[in-house]
């Protein structure tokens, strides 16, 4: 039985390298309408078969030349490169990207760092992209403490503080659950598309609790509305192994801490808290696979050092280390 969100179909193939591989499949479809930018996936769809074209006759064949079979390929350019038709291309075979040269010249212990800065970057850009979205709310705060009344005043505006802490928690939440906590590099335009997104939902969700509210009021039938997050999404866990995260792969602490953030919530409130939940386990599994590989390397260099007898100290301690 999955966490939360139930079960999963079976990925065994390789990881996409599509850009929005890791977002909800609503906005996937929102920044194909609306994006300017065109952001194609790795996988293009197999091409539509064509009729077999007809046999040219004898006479055909002798009044067109005929081509040589193998044709000359043009020479593949970097995305660097301004001029697409050729030229310079003997200046572009030795080129480099500047974050592959930097790479290359870190120790194990920079990129380890740099994969811990990197998640604790995106965890920042959560709370800076919520608190933008909530600007309106930050202003009506402002407001009250400039020009309020004695009476909010007195209670230090305690009504409006309580929208701008919702207002953060659920953007932040929203951020989480449209894949904005995913490690996986994206352009910065389609960074803020989704945080354009996650603002369209809390408020589509503001117009849903009034809606609720002023019908049980009126002693209406309350309405139902469309899951606010698509129910079948792709930003799914994948563990090392290839499987999927399971309740029983958590510790007792953590599961005991996820069913309290449950608590108490609105159906609304209690969807986007398991997508924020399964995003923020989703980002954990990432950063475990960049540190195992990174981990795997550090083995990997260490059994050849000893195989050819230029064992380290540093390498001789790390191993009775290992064994403990």
């Amino acid at each position: 039985m999955g966490w939360f969100w139930g079960a999963s179909d079976s990925n065994n193939g390789e990881k996409s390298q599509d850009p929005l591989r890791d977002l909800d499949p609503s906005l996937r479809d929102f920044l194909a309408k609306e994006s300017p930018v065109k952001y194609s996936s790795s996988n293009p769809p197999a091409a539509p078969e064509t009729a077999p074209a007809h046999t040219p006759s004898a006479a055909s064949k002798s009044a067109v030349p005929e081509h040589p079979s193998s044709a000359p390929t043009e020479p593949k350019l970097p995305q660097e490169s301004l001029f697409k038709d050729g030229r310079y291309a003997h200046l572009w075979k030795t080129y480099q990207p500047q974050a592959e040269a930097e790479a290359e010249g870190k120790s194990d212990q920079e990129k380890i760092n740099d994969v811990l800065e990197g998640y604790k970057y995106r965890k920042a850009e959560i709370g800076r992209a919520a608190l933008e979205n909530c600007a309106l709310e930050q202003w009506q705060v402002n407001e009250c403490f400039r020009d309020g009344g004695w009476a909010s005043r007195l209670t230090m505006c305690r009504a409006e503080n309580r929208e701008l802490e919702r207002c953060y928690l659920m953007q932040s939440k929203f951020l989480k659950g449209l894949g904005y906590l995913s490690t996986f590099d994206r352009p910065p335009e389609l960074d803020e598309k989704i945080q354009m997104h996650a603002d369209t939902l809390y408020h589509r969700m503001l117009e849903q609790e009034k809606a609720t509210e002023a019908a049980k009021a009126e002693g209406r039938p309350v309405p139902k509305f469309p899951p606010l997050l698509s129910s079948k999404s792709k930003n799914s866990v994948n563990p090392v192994d290839g499987g999927r995260l399971q309740a029983s792969d958590l510790k007792p602490k953590v599961q005991e801490g996820f069913k309290k953030r449950l608590e108490g919530l609105t159906a609304e409130e209690r969807e986007v808290e398991e997508r924020a939940i399964k995003a923020e386990i989703q980002a954990g599994v990432q950063v475990a696979e960049q540190l195992g590989s990174i981990y795997e390397k550090q083995a990997e260099e260490r059994r050849i050092r000893k195989e050819q007898g230029k064992e380290t100290i540093g390498d001789k301690i790390t191993s009775i280390l290992s064994f403990r």
